[in-house]
């Protein structure tokens, strides 16, 4: 009886301590916003911070105008995802393992620095443009605005819906699709009619997540939008402004967020789980040798499509080995942007990154594994409360939870305010679903009966899951914590809230050298983050043992 009961309190010993860690981090942070958002100036409960936000159209417009970008932008993405996983699925493309990298690299990296690289293409001044306005004397004033923002969001998060395509068509019967042939059916027939209607809850799915993505992302707006202002912007100037700041309205603002991804949440659940039916590729898709102009159209549009999403990346590491004068290149090679980065007081702004993100992913993968083993194995209310935490801060927009941040931890007992701390347990709880996510799911494919075994030969619970199943889980979780490590080095929202000088990292120092029209260095850092994240993918396929990321 002793026994049974150590058993069980160790493990609920587990979950309450992880809970309490997410209740402080997590629930108390948001609570805070909550209660701030109503809170007036006198100490009294009022709603005119809402009120003030929709009874102006100076604020209200920015929510409009991110309504507008997120929905042209998840558009553009779910229909150029759909027609490439349809493309490399269905035909065979040279290279297509390569084209595969380069598509999830394209997605890697921040949107932000995706923005930063257009302007070098085709901002005011860029290399198109000038190429543009040479050509055909015209006055193409560039990418800024709203055309701008839906062209770097659409190239940066096509690949999300690509991925989650992709995998749906690989578990796609294709004797339904050959049935369709037969019966007369021409191939863009067979897509509409056969294969979008098999595939539609994957790729709302997938659209949902892009859409929650692009609504909360403010570094490209910001960094392109000049007039055309957008919801994150307003709420980042109103806490991070220069002037006219106010945290309760801030505050209110990111009720307003949280709301709006909660509901897009719960709409992905219902999605997932309502729509989602399995299907039993008793005869999978298979490439397909195309020919005549059928094979030349597939491989020009696959190779022009990745070419534009990798573009960003190409032009971020070739202008990093260019002199600059000012905002403008000289066509100059140099190697004078990487001497500036890594002089004694810029090199800690990379060191941080590392440090920063090993210990972050170190927290991740450690309570990760006890995370996915306790809401799988140790099921219980409890259990459950905690499985349903640990997807907040996925919700959640980057930048509200460094605001919450700021807001709970900025006095005793609990000062972490400017500190490094503050910045690791924020990248941890940010990008700890991935790796739970992982996790959850190798931990499914692990037999009961192992662990059983193990204990009736005389090892412990405890012992059971350190020596047996952890051992059996560490290839999934390390899939899992390396997304999560590229990911969290490429973390701009809740870093540029949190950060001081001292904790500065790659994206903040990315994102100030651009707004000080420090392009040079811009780019040199841009490169480190970027090359990481190559690296770091390539380390995922070794691990994994598969070159193909679908979903």
């Amino acid at each position: 009886m002793n026994t049974g009961k150590k058993k069980l309190n160790m493990w609920l010993v587990l979950t309450l301590g992880i809970l309490a860690l997410f209740l402080i981090f997590v629930v108390f942070p948001i609570g805070l916003i909550l209660y701030k958002s109503i809170l007036m100036e006198d100490g009294s409960i009022s709603f005119s911070y809402f009120t003030k936000f929709f009874s102006k159209k100076f604020y209200w417009s920015t929510l409009i105008n991110s309504f507008k970008v997120t929905i042209a932008s998840t558009f553009v993405s779910a229909v150029l995802g759909l027609i490439m996983a349809y493309l490399l699925r269905s035909i065979k493309i040279k290279g297509s393992k390569f084209l595969n990298i380069l598509i999830v690299i394209s997605y890697l990296s921040p949107p932000f620095i995706g923005a930063y690289a257009w302007v070098q293409l085709l901002g005011r001044n860029g290399f198109i443009t000038r190429i543009i306005n040479t050509l055909f004397h015209t006055q193409f004033s560039g990418i800024y605005g709203f055309a701008g923002i839906v062209l770097v969001f659409s190239l940066q998060s096509f690949p999300l819906v690509y991925m989650y395509v992709s995998g749906a068509l690989k578990n796609l019967d294709n004797s339904l699709n050959e049935a369709a042939e037969s019966l007369g059916c021409s191939v863009v027939q067979r897509v509409w009619r056969v294969i979008v209607p098999l595939i539609t809850p994957t790729l709302l799915a997938s659209s949902l997540l892009v859409f929650m993505r692009v609504f909360s992302d403010f570094g490209t707006p910001m960094l392109i939008g000049e007039g055309y202002k957008t919801f994150p912007v307003l709420l980042y100037s109103q806490f991070m402004g220069e002037v006219s700041t106010d945290d309760h309205y801030a505050a209110a603002l990111c009720v307003i967020v949280i709301v709006i991804t909660l509901v897009l949440f719960f709409l992905q659940k219902f999605i997932g789980n309502r729509l989602t039916y399995s299907m039993s590729a008793l005869k999978p898709m298979e490439s397909q040798k195309a020919s005549g102009l059928r094979n030349v159209l597939a491989h020009g549009f696959v190779y022009m499509v990745t070419l534009v999403a990798v573009l960003p990346q190409i032009t971020v590491i070739s202008t990093s080995f260019m002199e600059t004068r000012g905002a403008s290149y000289t066509g100059k090679f140099t190697l004078e942007n990487y001497k500036n980065i890594l002089m004694p007081k810029n090199v800690t702004t990379i060191t941080n990154t590392y440090l920063f993100g090993l210990a972050a992913i170190l927290l991740v993968v450690i309570l990760g594994v006890l995370i996915s083993y306790l809401t799988v194995r140790k099921k219980s209310f409890l259990t459950s409360i905690l499985d349903t935490l640990t997807m907040f801060p996925y919700i959640i927009p980057g930048s509200v939870l460094g605001i919450s941040f700021l807001y709970a931890f900025n006095k005793k007992p609990l000062l972490l305010s400017g500190t490094a701390i503050i910045i690791i347990i924020s990248l941890c709880i940010r990008r700890m679903p991935y790796t739970i996510r992982s996790s959850t799911a190798i931990i499914g494919q692990i037999s009961p009966s192992i662990e059983e075994a193990a204990i009736s030969l005389g090892a412990t619970e405890r012992k059971s899951f350190i020596k047996v199943t952890v051992p059996m889980m560490m290839a999934g979780v390390l899939s899992g914590a390396i997304m999560s490590w590229i990911t969290l080095i490429s973390e701009l929202s809740s870093s540029i809230i949190l950060y001081t000088s001292k904790t500065q990292t790659l994206t903040v120092a990315i994102y100030a050298e651009v707004i000080r029209s420090n392009f040079g260095n811009a780019a040199a850092y841009s490169t480190i983050l970027t090359v990481t994240s190559i690296l770091s993918l390539l380390l995922f396929f070794k691990v994994s043992g598969n070159n193909d990321i679908s979903v």
